[in-house]
């Protein structure tokens, strides 16, 4: 890592994981220098880039680099297409606002997918005066820090992974409009199933694979399920092992979705917060999951809406 670190402006973060890279034109980067960035993405797991301003077609090309996309671009804001802000009261979101709540809780992107994604990279267009945040949390670490015992125990668990489910946790239904870029992942049919930890398939580190998709672990019925895995990552996202990206308007980072999950923070939702994804495809030798368990639609908790 030495060597890579020397070619940029390099501030680690005050976590076991993170780096702020200062001194660099991402949409100039030679072939040679984002080969050694790849590499300190890989051991770092988040890079931060401040002031980079990338245009649309530049954040497209950029993630290209880390290899092929499962979604080009999308847009979150809490912007109306004429410039008024979308509600935010209960029972009077719509499906943009009901994608952003959901975001806020601990996750990782499309492990209700086939295949899981690779990572993200994610730019700040317009940010709120305080909160907004873009919180992450190490599994890598949270894994290692687990006594032998139940790092074992783990190991021998899996459990199934649903959007459907973790958004009707929060009172949300299945969005109705099909055409519209919110009903991704609603729309697959048996739910993935993925062990707890996983194996990162290029540096063969273990994490745990415990966002709030996850369901369903063998043996568990579904609240003893829920309240194991949300006692996991209450423990699992703690310091030094979390971070929280304040934005400011023109920051780009690039976070390893094998290894971190992430969630967005509340603010005042009066105040505009417009931000724009593209999503790194997985591999599906290493990211897919282990076969369907049906679909988890049927689950009581889900018919009722529980949150």
């Amino acid at each position: 890592m030495s060597d890579s670190s020397s070619l940029f402006a390099l501030s680690p973060l005050p976590a076991t994981f993170g780096a702020v890279v200062a001194d660099v034109r991402l949409a100039e980067l030679q072939d040679d220098a984002f080969g050694r960035l790849y590499d300190l993405w890989l051991g770092y797991g988040l890079l931060i880039f401040p002031g980079q301003h990338l245009g649309k077609e530049q954040q497209i090309a950029f993630a290209r680099r880390f290899g092929a996309l499962e979604v080009e671009f999308g847009e979150l804001s809490n912007l109306l297409p004429d410039g008024g802000v979308r509600s935010a009261s209960p029972g009077q979101e719509d499906d943009m606002m009901r994608a952003i709540k959901g975001n806020m809780g601990w996750h990782q992107d499309s492990t209700f997918m086939p295949v899981q994604a690779k990572g993200a990279v994610f730019s700040a267009i317009a940010t709120p005066d305080t909160g907004g945040e873009t919180g992450f949390a190490d599994m890598e670490a949270a894994y290692a820090a687990l006594p032998e015992a139940k790092q074992r125990m783990l190991e021998g668990l899996t459990a199934g992974h649903s959007l459907a489910y973790s958004q009707s946790r929060l009172g949300f239904g299945k969005e109705t409009d099909s055409k519209s870029m919110f009903a991704y992942g609603f729309d697959v049919g048996d739910a993935p199933r993925r062990p707890l930890v996983k194996v990162h398939p290029e540096t063969g580190r273990k994490s745990l694979a415990i966002g709030r998709h996850a369901f369903g672990i063998d043996g568990f019925d579904d609240e003893e399920s829920w309240a194991f895995l949300e006692a996991l990552r209450e423990a699992a996202c703690q310091p030094p092992r979390i971070w929280a990206h304040q934005w400011r308007p023109g920051d780009v980072v690039v976070w390893d979705n094998r290894r971190l999950l992430h969630r967005s923070q509340p603010w005042d939702m009066r105040q505009p917060r417009v931000m724009w994804h593209t999503r790194i495809a997985g591999d599906p030798h290493m990211d897919g999951g282990l076969g369907g368990i049906g679909s988890p639609s049927t689950r009581p908790q889900e018919a009722a809406g529980e949150a």
